[in-house]
């Protein structure tokens, strides 16, 4: 996105439900989409149907979206590429796509995680795949693919270490109820996205055992005192913390049932084991590799995260969720700013 009249074509990579609900949105403005996938029966459904029945029933695409199911076709002319696909295929899918990128075109993701061997947030990997020359942004905040799909006012957050194209890609993707605003701290952006995930779960943990709504805002409280305390420590601006993609994505995903790690964490509280609980939602749960990726991402940092570290024992020690919650009580008592 340059700042003129696009009309190049998008092509918008991944076509789950926040895939699917992009490319939606960019076509509503006419922009010329073309929408890929892995899945070519998936695909050749969505075609003939116009929809995405799966993910989206009842969101019509627009004229102008196109269903792709090769890569190179996908790609061709393209000025614009957008993935939306989750963490742990990100650095593969940007492999694939490298040999296919002209010069002049830019890239952005709506992926939110950490990259589980390596501990590298998406733009870090894609430093490392595309190179330092390539125009690259997030797109993240308080976002539910089903409402954006279906047209519900909605804002969110756009960064790019290129301020002219944060704010040229905010203003093609906005609409009449679709709001984005641009930042140039996609390290502080991509920390929210990653351990927002994770607190969801705990929230979903915290509902399902009835521990209240004191416990839950507490949770959400001092969950963002720990994300900002692992962003600052890694050089990001606080100011973020406090915005959508901060505050903003971790109140939702933390406090509504469309948020995958948030049922995850009810269907743990249920009784579920991590694995079951997963094959139940059938689509990525991003919260769970991410306690992982945060423990070891806190840990090299010295940062202190007892949130998240609780999250990681309940899914990878099996410790029982209110020997959780007791530890995390009987903590030291210290000064709320700490």
């Amino acid at each position: 996105m340059t700042g003129r009249a696009v009309r190049d074509p998008v092509a918008v990579l991944g076509a789950g439900s926040w895939g699917t609900a992009l490319a939606v949105q960019f076509a509503r403005g006419g922009r010329p989409v073309r929408l890929w996938g892995r899945d070519a029966a998936r695909l050749a459904d969505m075609a003939e149907r116009r929809c995405n029945a799966r993910y989206l029933e009842g969101v019509e695409f627009p004229p102008s979206l196109e269903v792709q199911p090769r890569l190179p076709a996908a790609l061709a002319g393209a000025r614009d590429v957008l993935i939306a696909v989750p963490s742990h295929a990100f650095r593969e899918l940007l492999g694939e796509l490298a040999p296919h990128l002209g010069g002049d075109m830019h890239v952005a993701w709506a992926t939110k995680g950490i990259e589980l061997e390596s501990g590298r947030l998406p733009h870090q990997i894609a430093l490392e795949v595309l190179g330092r020359e390539r125009r690259v942004a997030v797109l993240s905040g308080p976002t539910f693919a089903r409402e954006v799909g279906a047209g519900l006012p909605t804002a969110m957050t756009i960064a790019s270490p290129d301020a002219a194209y944060a704010q040229a890609l905010a203003r093609e993707l906005s609409s009449a109820n679709f709001r984005a605003y641009s930042s140039t701290d996609i390290l502080g952006v991509e920390i929210g996205g990653a351990v927002k995930n994770v607190l969801a779960v705990g929230a979903g943990l915290s509902d399902g055992l009835g521990f209240g709504a004191n416990t839950r805002v507490a949770l959400i409280t001092r969950g963002l005192k720990e994300m900002t305390r692992l962003g600052t420590t890694l050089g990001a601006q606080p100011a973020t913390f406090m915005g959508l993609a901060g505050l903003g994505d971790l109140v939702l995903t933390c406090t509504d049932d469309q948020s995958r790690n948030r049922r995850f964490g009810l269907l743990l509280a249920a009784g579920h084991a991590p694995q079951a609980a997963l094959e139940s939602i059938g689509q990525a749960v991003e919260g769970y590799a991410a306690a992982r990726a945060i423990r070891a991402v806190a840990a090299q940092a010295g940062v202190e995260m007892p949130l998240c570290a609780g999250v990681y024992r309940v899914l990878y020690e099996r410790l029982p969720a209110k020997d959780a919650v007791r530890e995390l009580m009987s903590r030291p008592v210290k000064a709320e700013a700490e």
